[in-house]
């Protein structure tokens, strides 16, 4: 198993946060990984450009209220993410 993929196993089951390239962000449970994709279930898919709330905004206030999921399940590019980290990790 690669180091990568160490770090992500601790992170299987927990509520994560997926900044990507481009407008989108993703916040949800992290599934399960392979060496394309991370897989997220009761995701939310959020288009910045639909908001006039900033990103740091959107994720406080999901981090204190929750989020709303719109997809069961959502694969995401390894190729596309910029940053991983734990939803309560976000702080203000």
């Amino acid at each position: 198993m690669k180091n990568d993929d160490v770090v992500l196993s601790s992170y299987l089951a927990q509520m994560v946060v997926l900044d990507v390239i481009g407008p989108y962000i993703y916040l949800g449970h992290l599934a399960r990984f392979d060496e394309k994709y991370l897989v997220l279930t009761d995701a939310d898919v959020h288009d910045m450009r639909d908001s006039t709330t900033s990103r740091d905004r959107y994720l406080l206030d999901a981090n204190r209220i929750g989020i709303s999921p719109n997809r069961r399940q959502v694969f995401v590019s390894r190729e596309q993410i910029v940053s991983l980290s734990l939803l309560s990790d976000v702080v203000e």
